[in-house]
């Protein structure tokens, strides 16, 4: 299990570090909103599946917590592109990311008890972590919108606060390294 959810945390971050040389230099903003977009609603869908499938008090209340902070951010997003009258612009990485999220919910999907446990609270402390330093490193220095940098800082201050949440999770979950 631990293995498989390494290689799925493996595969989204070689998706998104694959691109800064690349394709994240030649991102324009609105490739960078539908991205950032995109990596949220992602986050979404996963804290759904944690409250259907798990029974765990922490894990509950930390899906809980990413529904109610990601879709604020989103919210502030699309109030964000609607005052600006523009469209995000979907790309490969939002692609890229969108097929590795059904890999990994199918994988989940399979699981129970403290397996799901464990693997959706490993998948969230590593998904933070990539997009957390995606967003910090590549994102904010390449947009040249302020407001949308400024709802980036932002989210990223809040989303750091989740990478540390999630890592809390795991430790008490005493899931295996």
């Amino acid at each position: 299990m631990k293995t498989k959810t390494f290689l799925a945390v493996a595969v989204l971050a070689g998706a998104i570090t694959a691109l800064p040389s690349s394709a994240q230099d030649k991102m324009n903003d609105l490739e960078i909103a539908h991205t950032a977009y995109t990596a949220g609603n992602i986050d979404i869908r996963y804290a759904h599946l944690a409250l259907a499938i798990s029974e765990n008090a922490e894990v509950r209340a930390f899906a809980q917590t990413m529904i109610r902070d990601h879709e604020a951010v989103n919210e502030q997003a699309v109030a964000l592109i609607t005052r600006l009258k523009v469209t995000p612009q979907d790309n490969g990485l939002s692609q890229t990311l969108v097929e590795g999220a059904a890999a990994k919910r199918a994988e989940l999907m399979s699981l129970s008890g403290k397996r799901f446990d464990c693997a959706y609270a490993t998948n969230e402390l590593g998904y933070h972590q990539v997009v957390n330093q995606t967003v910090e490193k590549n994102f904010i220095p390449s947009v040249t919108v302020p407001p949308l940098k400024d709802l980036l800082v932002d989210a990223l201050a809040t989303f750091k606060i989740h990478e540390g949440h999630a890592e809390s999770m795991v430790q008490n979950l005493q899931c295996r390294s």
